[in-house]
């Protein structure tokens, strides 16, 4: 058993730096272009490795944060995916039954995370609940206004998610790794930087036009052009 669990952790650790390396490239490179697409992938699936096998090494360690932050992690990388394949949101009304369980999933584990977090006073674990529950929320009022969306709203959700599981994943390992930085900075230094990041994202975003390909989706090349 301990032969697995340390397999594990190498997968993790593997993942983990795949996934801090990659994301930049992709943010570097030209939106929408192949290269983007393509370490836009690398990251996601870098992203689900390093979260379901924290999910199995935070049962071997007992740790509850590395856990939730897994949890965390894995929602925040399928929401930025998912929003790819929403384009059709800004007209056509009709969403998914998997859309409405996926948010409503994640209400209700976000939800329980804040209470966690209450109860045991666990600050960093309530920051992360907080975060997901906004978003879980914000995806339900989002469906209940699809054929309403803006044309760029699926670019603002796929931003937010795969940035916010960025997050996630930078803020386990600065807490499970580097020491030096004391409590708890060490778990929200990535959040603090993150957040900006983000809400300066959107505001380039909204600042520009969107242009999409019909029919576009990730299996088909979406097509994505940002112009001033």
């Amino acid at each position: 058993m301990e032969t697995f669990f340390a397999l594990n952790r190498y997968l993790h650790i593997a993942a983990g730096f795949t996934g801090f390396f990659v994301a930049p490239v992709a943010l570097a490179v030209h939106k929408g272009g192949r290269a983007h697409r393509r370490w836009g992938l690398v990251f996601f699936w870098a992203m689900v490795v390093a979260g379901c096998t924290a999910i199995v090494g935070s049962q071997h360690i007992h740790s509850t944060f590395l856990l939730l932050t897994a949890v965390f992690s894995l929602y925040m990388a399928g929401f930025g995916y998912r929003s790819l394949f929403l384009k059709q949101l800004a007209w056509d009304a009709r969403v998914e039954a998997f859309d409405w369980a996926v948010a409503g999933v994640g209400v209700a584990v976000f939800l329980s995370t804040v209470a966690y977090a209450f109860f045991t006073r666990t600050i960093p674990v309530g920051v992360f609940g907080a975060l997901g529950t906004f978003t879980a929320f914000r995806q339900l009022r989002g469906y209940a206004k699809a054929g309403h969306w803006t044309k760029n709203q699926w670019l603002l959700n796929h931003i937010s998610g795969f940035l916010a599981s960025y997050i996630g994943a930078v803020s386990a390992f600065s807490a499970t790794s580097l020491h030096f930085i004391p409590f708890p900075v060490n778990f929200l230094w990535p959040t603090l930087i993150g957040v900006p990041l983000i809400m300066w994202w959107h505001r380039r975003v909204r600042g520009q036009r969107v242009a999409v390909a019909p029919g576009s989706g990730l299996s088909g090349s979406p097509v994505l052009a940002l112009r001033k």
